[in-house]
């Protein structure tokens, strides 16, 4: 039995995805603060929507879906339920394994997950960190827990925060781009829905690319730049305006919020 504690936005991501690869509404159940909340689950999913406390009784692996600020409180509430038979999966943004543990007992396997929102549409890009307690097993069960619904990559915890900034908050950098490359087509002429239509099958294309060539970015880059051409001139703005660097310190202000976050 699995139980999503806290199926917010994307605890109900999780729990749409799995459930749509086939795990079964009476293999799962899940918790909410609210009880519009509750009802909206039962509802949306046919599952059975319970108390953290009666959650962690009857699961044997939690997925800790809650947003960082509120783990602490979660902890104390479900830790005299879980024991060294629970697998623990945190999904909490700069929240580290050790401090899981910390609150459970003694030998509790934690496994360190960041997910990102296309786990909607089965694309997400997911990695795992085991900790102190979790071997081999506990995390090809987290690998098969999140699998069907995107990719899953293994890196040392170490790592977190930044994956946290590149595929975690991943997607939001994208839609922004897209948002400001519409805006520009509407400043050229195009109407919305058709710039938006020309916008989001280039990224969707660009990235085919990316993943079915293998190629470098940069080689796939210059095979669009022509001398004295349309998209040099365009990158040569996007340089002059300082992008790459703009970029670069984004994501080390995500990756500085995570560990932020890991110290309360």
């Amino acid at each position: 039995m699995i139980a999503i504690l806290g199926a917010g936005k994307m605890g109900e991501a999780l729990l749409s995805g799995v459930l749509r690869a086939g795990l079964r509404p009476g293999e799962i159940v899940a918790t909410a603060r609210r009880e519009e909340r509750r009802s909206v689950l039962r509802e949306r999913y046919g599952i059975e929507v319970l108390g953290n406390e009666d959650a962690a009784r009857t699961a044997d692996t939690l997925v800790l879906a809650v947003k960082p600020q509120d783990m602490n409180a979660l902890l104390a509430e479900i830790g005299p339920h879980v024991g060294p038979d629970t697998l623990v999966i945190s999904m909490a943004a700069g929240i580290t394994a050790a401090f899981i543990e910390e609150r459970l007992a003694d030998g509790v396997p934690v496994v360190r997950v960041m997910p990102n929102t296309p786990v909607l549409v089965d694309q997400a890009m997911s990695v795992v960190s085991a900790g102190a307690h979790a071997g081999e097993e506990h995390l090809k069960l987290a690998e098969e827990l999140l699998s069907p619904v995107g990719k899953v990559q293994r890196i040392p915890e170490s790592l977190q925060d930044a994956a946290t900034a590149l595929s975690g908050s991943g997607p939001a950098y994208f839609y922004f781009l897209v948002e400001a490359m519409v805006d520009a087509g509407i400043l050229l002429g195009m109407p919305r829905a058709a710039a938006l239509e020309l916008v989001v099958q280039s990224a969707v294309g660009a990235a085919t690319m990316l993943r079915e060539t293998g190629e470098h970015p940069v080689l796939l880059r210059e095979a669009v730049t022509s001398p004295a051409g349309t998209t040099i001139a365009a990158i040569r703005e996007l340089e002059r305006h300082g992008v790459r660097a703009a970029v670069l310190e984004a994501l080390e202000a995500a990756r500085d919020r995570g560990r932020e976050l890991a110290g309360g």
